[in-house]
């Protein structure tokens, strides 16, 4: 005879204190339970119930509608307002691609850059630019700083953010490395010309994107050619990539003389260094840095020397 279920909570609670007490932790139920069996099919489900008929008469289908004829919409004619030969057939026709955009703007930049025959109308055509979007992120446009007139020119990648407060280049703790650098060969801003290859700064000091730099590289090519320095100095990787159209690492670059052609074909001799953050980074460096300017000096004092004997 099975004993009698508990029914209150009293004999509940007594039940459970026992099996807490025999150490029982876990339920079991009185049938066996074959955990490996193929589950029991499930019953078919009910087909959803169909919808409810509106007793609305006007949402009531037309009869051709209901035997799936749907008519086509008519053409408005031109009384009504509308060109009708501006309404495409059926099927319509997928849109043609688009273009695209960085190379309009690449494209508007070349053909600014080419325009300007001064220093002073290139740097208004870049502040009237809208194709590049740091532009918008930026508070000023950082053209240059120094003496247009020269033979030393030197261009970095992208202002920082002392730089974009002042409108100027070079003007933050690199910019501070960079004219002790200048002065360890006896030179100053008033005996240099500093540029950067972008001239807006990019939000956070991130890197400018390959998009970014193609759109600018117009700019700082014509600003190179106006200036028409005897020697071009390339502060960092970005520069020297962007300017002597190589992809080999600032490291192997620097020290060896490259050469940077302008669009009228005038070859300027140029020195790809290590950039002052970069030394700021890792001062070890500063030495290869240095004898890198020691060549700049040189090469200064040899076309100084070739022009007096040709006078």
């Amino acid at each position: 005879m099975t004993a009698a279920s508990p029914s209150t909570p009293a004999e509940i609670a007594e039940l459970l204190a026992f099996y807490a007490s025999a150490g029982v932790d876990d339920a079991l139920e009185d049938t066996p339970i074959n955990r490996f069996a193929e589950p029991a099919a499930r019953p078919a489900e009910r087909a959803p119930a169909a919808p409810r008929r509106d007793p609305r008469p006007e949402s009531r289908p037309a009869p051709e509608q209901a035997l799936g004829q749907v008519k086509p919409p008519e053409r408005p004619t031109p009384s009504s307002g509308l060109d009708a030969s501006n309404i495409p057939d059926a099927p319509a026709r997928m849109p043609a691609a688009a273009a695209v955009p960085d190379e309009a703007q690449a494209a508007a930049a070349r053909q600014l850059a080419a325009r300007a025959t001064t220093l002073d109308e290139l740097r208004r055509h870049m502040a009237a630019f809208d194709g590049c979007n740091l532009k918008f992120t930026a508070k000023n446009l950082v053209f240059a700083d120094g003496n247009p007139n020269a033979d030393l020119m030197l261009v970095g990648e992208a202002p920082g953010r002392d730089e974009d407060l002042e409108g100027l280049p070079f003007v933050g703790r690199s910019g501070r490395l960079l004219d002790r650098m200048l002065a360890a060969i006896g030179l100053d801003r008033s005996s240099a010309y500093i540029a950067n290859v972008i001239p807006w700064r990019p939000p956070g000091n991130r890197t400018p994107t390959p998009h970014e730099t193609e759109i600018c590289r117009p700019f700082i090519e014509r600003q190179i050619e106006l200036v028409n320095p005897k020697v071009l100095v390339n502060l960092g990787g970005p520069s020297a990539k962007t300017l002597l159209n190589t992809t080999e690492g600032i490291l192997r670059l620097r020290g060896n003389w490259r050469v940077h052609t302008t669009a009228s074909g005038i070859a300027i001799p140029a020195m790809p260094t290590l950039h002052p953050a970069y030394l700021l980074r890792s001062p070890a460096h500063k030495k290869l840095a240095w004898r890198d300017f020691l060549e700049v000096k040189a090469k200064l004092k040899d076309w100084v020397s070739h022009n007096l004997r040709g006078n």
